[in-house]
């Protein structure tokens, strides 16, 4: 009963705060605010929608195969397809509970492809702590690039007091952890250290493999294409087709975070999107139209290519 209600509560919640965060910017907005976010859905121009939708396309695909070199390193065979079908199912499962396509994807790997869970996940772990390190210098490039708007935004939202102590919190809790870790003897701790054994295999699966070059070049390329995705949307519209490589590096950084931390920027996305951009002088309506567009049109992409490796995994791996 329990194991049910925690699950039903793990859907619920994020898409509740997802429609909590839109109700209350729609409510921010005048009958005639509405209308010219309307106008702007209309006006924009999809050709550049559509050719941002084709480069996230393409850096599913990239991730994709690039998740072939880990498993290869760890001896286990994986095909194109099921990789790129386990990708978009855990991309899709995202929408509904964050992180929750990163286990669904490991559990794919396993059914399909005899993959050891504890490994599989383990590449999908290190490949999120490589790209939390991308993220991480594209925060440090916004923040060098556009250090007193990125200031300005985090200290309008988040007092400075609250910042302390959000690090000062996470600091104690990581320290606290460690220690447990360490020298902790009760029995779960002893439980956990033996499931995470395949795991650190798989985590250190990339720095070990051979390809790890070409594992890291294509790891390039996947973070190309995503700031190549926002920067072609951002043509999308005549006010955010002027913005600098400064202002979109930062807003990108902005939805990226949005993305990471709830179940795929529902709400959180064109919210966020729409509060930095008026920094840049993009007028909240206009923020929100350009912010529902490119999350939209991204989305749509997640919700079809998801459903059709639904669709097609099991028929072709039906031997």
């Amino acid at each position: 009963m329990k194991n049910h209600l925690s699950k039903w509560l793990s859907i619920i919640i994020p898409i509740a705060l997802g429609i909590g965060i839109i109700a209350y910017q729609y409510n921010k907005f005048t009958e005639a605010q509405i209308s010219e976010i309307e106008g702007y859905f209309k006006n924009a121009n999809y050709y550049y929608v559509i050719l941002a939708v084709f480069i996230g396309f393409i850096g599913n695909s990239i991730r994709a195969y690039r998740w072939k070199y880990m498993l290869d390193h760890l001896g286990y065979e994986s095909t194109f397809a099921n990789n790129f079908m386990a990708v978009n199912i855990g991309y899709l499962l995202n929408l509904t509970v964050p992180k929750s396509g990163e286990i669904s994807r490991a559990v794919i790997v396993k059914k399909y492809n005899n993959i050891p869970f504890d490994k599989g996940f383990g590449t999908i772990v290190a490949e999120r702590i490589i790209d939390m390190f991308f993220l991480l210098f594209f925060m440090l490039l916004a923040v060098v690039l556009q250090f007193k708007i990125v200031k300005a935004f985090i200290l309008d939202k988040m007092p400075l007091h609250l910042i302390a102590l959000l690090l000062a919190g996470g600091t104690l809790a990581f320290i606290a952890f460690i220690l447990i870790y360490k020298y902790s003897k009760l029995k779960i701790v002893a439980i956990f250290k033996e499931k995470i054994t395949g795991l650190k295999e798989g985590l250190l699966s990339v720095v070990h493999m051979k390809e790890k070059w070409n594992y890291f070049f294509q790891t390039l390329l996947i973070w190309g294409s995503y700031i190549l995705t926002y920067y072609v949307a951002t043509k999308a519209l005549p006010e955010t087709s002027v913005l600098t490589i400064g202002a979109i590096i930062t807003s990108f950084v902005v939805g990226s975070i949005a993305i990471a931390f709830t179940n795929s920027g529902f709400g959180a996305y064109p919210f966020l999107t729409s509060k930095v951009l008026l920094f840049y002088a993009i007028a909240e309506p206009i923020g929100t139209a350009f912010g529902w567009i490119i999350w939209t049109s991204q989305m749509l992409l997640v919700l079809i290519l998801g459903l059709l490796s639904f669709l097609f995994l099991p028929i072709l791996n039906r031997k």
